[in-house]
């Protein structure tokens, strides 16, 4: 999450949450810009991650505008699925909330269906795929 950096600030004013539980690296900041300074291909590589980025936050908004709250449930799982290489991960209903801008009541509903319907099981933040094709011909195109 060094994008402030990358583009020349010194601070992100903005939290970082991990979607589910693994491991994860860290760098100082002081130290990731010295790399940045030294390495154009570093800088290069990070500018494209950053395009890649914000591409992706315009289309989480637009999807988040046009998109029933299913169609975005089963994108994000989607997303998560394909991250995790596994089956089965750890996700709150409170952290997928956050994550498509919805009450908890919101994904209770969504996620229940889903459920009811065979395509995951889902059970105090433990999610099971179980159909993906199920959730790509639900989810939205995005």
């Amino acid at each position: 999450m060094g994008l402030p950096l990358v583009l020349g600030d010194e601070r992100a004013p903005t939290s970082v949450y991990v979607q589910v539980p693994g491991v994860g690296l860290r760098m100082k900041a002081t130290l990731f810009s010295k790399e940045l300074a030294r390495s154009a291909s570093m800088r290069t590589v990070m500018l494209r991650y950053a395009h890649a980025f914000f591409n992706q936050v315009a289309q989480s908004a637009a999807c988040n505008h046009f998109h029933a709250i299913q169609q975005r449930c089963c994108r994000w799982l989607l997303m998560t699925h394909h991250r995790m290489y596994s089956d089965e991960f750890l996700l709150t209903q409170e952290f997928l909330a956050m994550m498509l801008g919805l009450q908890r009541t919101g994904v209770t509903a969504a996620a229940g269906a889903l459920q009811r319907d065979g395509l995951i099981r889902y059970k105090r933040g433990n999610v099971t795929i179980i159909d993906r094709r199920g959730l790509e011909r639900r989810s939205c195109e995005c």
